[in-house]
């Protein structure tokens, strides 16, 4: 197979735009819907709803890469990041601590111009508490950096991609592409996610650092959305690369071979839209809890008002297998007596649902 990379017409890389432009119509219409949403929250609901974002977006561009982290550590290491909680103990998970750093600076630095040494930062953050690899420098080594799966001996490869000796030549000519496109550039591509998704592909294809490529080239692709419309973008697009993983792989491959990449774009453009129509679940789930508090604060016993709390701090997700009485007693330290009793009550106010019988009944928070 012949790569993009290694065409005659490699980076020049060509799209119709006239079967992209329904998604960039709909694109311009979610971006102004979601504002207008964020907008008319309070300043610590925006706040929230931005943490929360953040935390979706670190748990779930490590997830593609196999990294389960713990989402308390995450969002306790964005808050400190962000200056929120000063004083709350630090991780000790370096992973978590290190994705964390990477969203806040992605979202801090957006308007700045793309520098190989911001690439080099975000390294460090990526694979901070990794010793295997140099971190902070592209890689150097003569053996190919291929994309495999399947087990020793049964490999298949998905894609190779340019050699080391290539790649500080081809990141020069990419960040200059980067930062001639952005709206403030020499050459501004008019539409943000149609950038983005070519700032995803030309990223991936190069390939530049011996591990942590997928996470900086989604944190490249949000930096170029933010660009595009004039501010931090509010979505999570490693969420919904998560959930719609083979699709994202499929097209990704396919742009890999040809310049030609009308599909891969409409495949990422798609991508962005679902994304922001998780972004706008979140913010009426986040509105919505704030009625749930406001409804319910005088009625919940400190018991019951921490459960209420851990369950509302796993997000849209909720809590997973939801509450039990055996959940209840291990959150709040009471007697099997006790717990049933809160149970009952929370559900006589309407304040969780239940399911199932007998020892298999679980509880879901009503927040309609």
């Amino acid at each position: 197979m012949t790569y993009n990379w290694q065409q005659s017409d490699w980076p020049n890389f060509q799209y119709n735009l006239q079967e992209i432009e329904d998604l960039l119509f709909i694109f311009e219409k979610r971006v102004g819907r979601i504002s207008g949403l964020h907008d008319a929250l309070t300043e610590e609901a925006q706040t929230e709803i931005t943490i929360d974002m953040m935390v979706s977006e670190a748990l779930k561009t490590s997830e593609i890469e196999g990294e389960y982290l713990s989402r308390p550590d995450v969002m306790s290491s964005i808050r400190n990041n962000l200056g929120i909680s000063p004083k709350a103990p630090q991780t000790k998970d370096k992973k978590a601590e290190g994705i964390a750093g990477l969203m806040v600076d992605v979202r801090n630095s957006y308007a700045e111009k793309l520098k190989k040494e911001k690439l080099f930062s975000w390294h460090k953050m990526v694979m901070k508490g990794n010793q295997r690899i140099d971190v902070g420098s592209w890689r150097t080594h003569k053996e190919p950096m291929q994309v495999i799966s399947g087990p020793i001996g049964k490999t298949k490869i998905h894609f190779e991609a340019p050699p080391s000796s290539r790649v500080p030549k081809e990141m020069t000519r990419f960040i200059k592409w980067f930062n001639n496109t952005d709206p403030k550039g020499k050459e501004p591509l008019k539409h943000p996610p149609i950038r983005s998704a070519i700032v995803h592909l030309y990223f991936e294809t190069i390939h530049p650092f011996e591990d942590g490529n997928g996470r900086i080239g989604r944190a490249l692709a949000e930096k170029a959305l933010s660009q595009g419309v004039g501010h931090p973008i509010l979505l999570s697009l490693s969420t919904m690369i998560e959930t719609n993983k083979k699709a994202y792989y499929d097209a990704l491959k396919a742009a890999q071979g040809s310049n030609e990449i009308t599909p891969w774009i409409i495949c990422f453009v798609t991508t962005i839209l679902d994304a922001h129509t998780y972004a706008e679940k979140q913010i009426e789930f986040t509105i919505n809890k704030a009625k749930f508090f406001d409804r319910f604060k005088d009625q919940l016993n400190d018991r019951q008002l921490k459960v209420v709390r851990r369950i509302l701090k796993e997000g849209l997700k909720g809590f997973e297998g939801g509450m039990s009485t055996k959940n209840y007693i291990s959150i709040t330290g009471t007697s099997k007596a006790t717990a049933t009793r809160d149970l009952q009550d929370l559900t006589e106010k309407g304040v969780l649902i239940p399911s199932g019988g007998g020892r298999s009944t679980h509880y879901e928070i009503n927040l309609a």
